[in-house]
């Protein structure tokens, strides 16, 4: 009997072909490392769209020849990828040119802001900036301006997401919990805008350039004959609605109800909670489509978070590299040692993450700070102070989620960073609140599951399917000491910083151009 459902997780680094049972347990996985992005120009992220196609093909072939998981096993599939990264579609159903990823950084300037009422309510609102922003930053407005001949073949202007499920059924279709990007969605209403939505004045988009949505855990059809043979799988086998990684991450971790919080120790360092009421936890800023259909994901980004842990090790981590080189162990086993040679709150040492600038708050001129330095402080002082920076961002983004929602009880922790026991542990003490690990760590891989087990009708809804799928595994509870010294740092310290900081912050990128 087939029993088993295929998640296909397509991330930035790697990608994962992974089997689960209907207890939300591994039963197999495969995974193939690629290449993040190439750069033809500073900036730039692009890659081949096909390279993630025979990955997949790769990963399923592997996932087969390891044995422990048979073909004939998979009852259905879904698939999550990364988000926003975007893939120009030419009369022949074939990509036009390279995808461009979501951490690509280019920009167009000079673009005329949208007018009429839209533009006189935006500019009462304080929002023009943020609108000419949100143009600015769009993949389709620079392919329009600094690519005219190749933006007017493009037949169709999609996610990676729809690409590859494209591949998939052979039909243009996507999930609902795929559309994050600079596309004329509405967040609200999770479909696409109405033709009097300001998106269509700000974007080159057409209607007919894009996809037929269904929501998560619909049938998006069965897999073609020439998607079954490159997969290893029987044709016509059952493809259903997945979401966004992200989305499939807070799904994956059981963060379904608004009191409980999914914390992502990844690139980019979020908090989530499930809602079923569209709420804008930053004004003007939109909660993301959720993995549940009808529901929305109050999303609060540190941008490039847990990428300071990668800078860390590439500019001060040298003595851990050849260390674990020497054991043949990865360099971040050794970083918790780091953390236990400094006492809770870094003797002072205080990191503000604004790594990257934001658009509202922070605002584009931000940067990151590390104050409180004195002549004890050593590397393992920044090491911790960059977790303990994360850690108080994510605390300050839990406040503004409860201010507009319901009180938050219980943390869960998914992500890379999640598997270091001491940032568990610092988690727990900043918070104040127990901080769990799911019992598996490819949480966005078992979102994918859940929503193909409710879409092929083996667990009948959501509900139940997060019941017998989901679960805590190692519990962090605070340390008394370690919660009243994080808190008065937290509150008589960190919570400053920005405000007594920015006007500085104008000044620096007044006087340097950066950020621009």
């Amino acid at each position: 009997m087939s029993e088993l459902l295929l998640s296909i997780d397509v991330g930035t680094q790697s990608v994962r072909a992974l089997a689960f049972d209907l207890r939300g347990e591994i039963r197999g996985k495969a995974q193939i490392h690629i290449e993040p992005y190439f750069s033809s120009q500073p900036g730039w992220a692009e890659q081949e769209p096909q390279l993630y196609w025979n990955s997949i093909g790769k990963a399923c072939a592997q996932l087969w020849a390891d044995g422990a998981v048979a073909p004939a096993q998979i009852a259905g599939m879904s698939l999550t990828t990364q988000r926003a990264t975007s893939v120009c579609i030419g009369a022949d159903d074939q990509p036009l040119r390279p995808a461009i990823v979501w951490l690509d950084q280019r920009r167009t300037e000079n673009l005329k802001p949208v007018g009429g009422l839209w533009g006189m309510a935006f500019k009462l609102a304080g929002m023009s900036d943020a609108i000419a922003h949100f143009q600015g930053e769009a993949e389709a407005n620079w392919l329009a301006t600094q690519q005219p001949e190749l933006w007017a073949k493009t037949r169709r202007f999609v996610l990676l997401s729809s690409y590859l499920n494209h591949l998939l059924v052979g039909e243009w279709l996507d999930s609902v919990g795929a559309q994050v990007g600079y596309l004329p969605f509405d967040f609200k209403r999770l479909q696409w805008a109405k033709d009097s939505d300001w998106k269509w004045r700000g974007l080159p988009i057409r209607r007919e350039q894009l996809v037929d949505l269904l929501p998560p855990g619909s049938p998006l059809g069965g897999l073609t004959a020439t998607a079954a043979a490159h997969l290893g799988l029987p044709s016509g086998l059952p493809v259903i609605a997945g979401a966004a990684d992200k989305a499939c991450e807070v799904l994956g971790a059981g963060c379904v109800s608004p009191d409980v919080a999914c914390l992502s120790f990844g690139t980019t360092a979020t908090i989530n909670t499930t809602v079923q009421k569209y709420v804008e936890v930053v004004p003007f800023v939109p909660p993301y489509p959720a993995a549940v259909p009808g529901a929305y994901n109050t999303e609060i980004q540190i941008y490039r978070g847990f990428w300071m842990v990668s800078w860390f090790k590439r500019q001060f981590a040298q003595r851990e590299q050849q260390i674990a080189d020497e054991r043949g162990i990865a360099p971040e086993e050794l970083f918790d040692e780091l953390l236990r040679q400094v006492p809770p709150g870094s003797m002072g040492l205080t990191l503000q993450p604004y790594w990257s600038p934001g658009v509202r708050e922070p605002g584009p001129e931000a940067k990151g700070a590390i104050i409180g330095f004195g002549d004890v402080h050593t590397r393992a002082h920044i090491y911790r102070s960059i977790l303990e920076g994360l850690a108080y961002a994510l605390r300050e983004g839990s406040e503004r989620i409860e201010k507009r929602s319901s009180k938050i009880h219980r943390l869960r922790v998914a992500g890379g960073g999640s598997q270091s026991d001491g940032a568990m542990q610092l988690t727990a003490d900043i918070f104040g609140k127990p901080a769990e690990r799911p019992h598996v760590y490819e949480t966005s891989g078992l979102g994918a599951a859940i929503n193909a087990a409710v879409g092929l009708g083996l667990h009948g809804d959501y509900a139940g399917a997060v019941a017998a799928m989901t679960r805590t595994g190692e519990v962090f509870e605070p340390d008394p000491q370690a919660r009243r010294t994080y808190d008065q740092l937290y509150r008589r310290v960190y919570k400053k910083m920005y405000r007594q900081l920015q006007p500085l912050y104008k000044e620096i990128r007044e006087i340097t151009g950066y950020p621009p």
